[in-house]
């Protein structure tokens, strides 16, 4: 599904963030990325969502060449995708559950129907009971579990979370990682950055950075649980046809 061939990112002739990197995530695979701030991770998972491109090697999502998407492909692409980046704010103005309701309602879903996931993936995160609470009401931990809703509601084949545990308690990290594994759990990709080792979990492939390289991966030492398919948030079959437009 997601293919690394010998990957490097540099910004300039003394700003490498990732060196020839080569690595392959397997089709509803749990994954962590592990490494201190500053050792690629962000870029990397970025790489994945188009948001940066390579400067050598190559990179394959979903059979796609990176190289290759045209910048009106990349929103095809990244409806596959459920995006969890720091810097992606909920919006102040709005409950959350019209927060939860923006994807879908930007790609054309009816009010109607985009309400009723929207409420599905709140009440995945626990949190139907604060759906019409705007996010400034809500706690760190809460308002990251919004994101998660926000980030599953169109049903990703992919979830990509950067530090989604940054700056948070024991006890909501725990309940935001939980979250996460929900969805992994009914064949989701995950792909989730950390710098904060308590979290990484033993079901997972633990991949590990530092500066810019990958210097060792883990293998998972138990075997993932897999949760009945629940048709609120598997993964859309019929997303592999959205391709987008290549060159």
């Amino acid at each position: 599904m997601i293919e690394f061939q010998h990957v490097s990112k540099q910004y300039s002739s003394d700003a490498v963030a990732l060196s020839d990197i080569s690595l392959s995530i397997a089709k509803g695979e749990l994954v962590f990325l592990a490494g201190p701030s500053g050792a690629g991770k962000s870029t990397l998972l970025k790489m994945i969502a188009a948001m940066e491109r390579p400067t050598s090697g190559k990179l394959i999502v979903n059979g796609q060449d990176m190289a290759k998407i045209k910048p009106a492909g990349v929103p095809f692409l990244r409806r596959n995708m459920g995006l969890i980046f720091q810097q992606q704010k909920l919006l102040n103005d709005r409950s959350i559950l019209a927060n939860v309701m923006l994807p879908l309602l930007v790609v054309g879903a009816h009010k109607v129907a985009a309400e009723q996931r929207a409420r599905a993936a709140l009440d995945k995160v626990g949190l139907l009971d604060r759906a019409m609470a705007r996010p400034l009401s809500l706690s760190g931990g809460e308002q990251q579990r919004v994101s998660i809703a926000r980030a599953i509601v169109n049903r990703p084949q992919i979830i990509l979370a950067d530090e989604p545990t940054a700056n948070l308690d024991r006890a909501s990290a725990n309940k935001v990682l939980d979250a996460l594994k929900a969805f992994h759990s009914v064949g989701v990709t995950c792909l989730i950055s950390s710098h904060d080792e308590q979290m990484l979990d033993a079901a997972a492939r633990v991949i590990h950075l530092k500066n810019g390289q990958l210097v060792a991966i883990d293998k998972a030492t138990q075997a993932p649980v897999f949760a009945p398919p629940d048709p609120d948030f598997a993964p859309s079959p019929n997303q592999d046809d959205a391709q987008g437009e290549q060159a």
